[in-house]
């Protein structure tokens, strides 16, 4: 934990969950871990982790591995890409979401999937003719 009248500049990395109720400044990497920004956490730093729930103010980018939650409360301002994200009525967003797992998918599937998906040309056939009565 950062408490509230902690401080810190430059990277903050490990293995363990983080709760942030100070303010950060630089980087916070904790790829297989929880960061959850508290109330009155304040960070101006990219965030890459597991799962960030963000119920103080964030600025920066924020990369979350499963899911991204901005509280009631919480005050984003950056981009966010991760697969699941929950903005929770009152919460204060500005930036862009990708939800896009990306190209990996379509690299790993085989060609023959990707080729039987492709949609054929239709074949030529004569032209319809509008008829009219009378």
């Amino acid at each position: 934990m950062i408490g509230p009248s902690i401080k810190i500049k430059g990277e903050v990395s490990g293995d363990e969950d983080l709760l942030i109720q100070g303010k950060v400044e630089g980087t916070i990497s904790l790829g297989n871990n929880e960061v959850v920004v508290g109330e009155s956490g304040e960070v101006n730093a990219d965030i890459i982790a597991k799962t960030v729930r963000v119920d103080g103010k964030v600025k920066g980018d924020i990369t979350g591995k499963e899911s991204v939650v901005i509280s009631r409360i919480g005050n984003v301002r950056g981009n966010i890409t991760a697969p699941r994200v929950q903005l929770e009525d009152g919460g204060i967003f500005k930036g862009s979401i990708d939800m896009d797992p990306g190209d990996e998918a379509v690299k790993k599937a085989p060609q023959a999937a990707v080729a039987s998906a492709t949609i054929p040309a239709p074949e030529n056939k004569a032209p319809i003719r509008d008829i009219k009565s009378g």
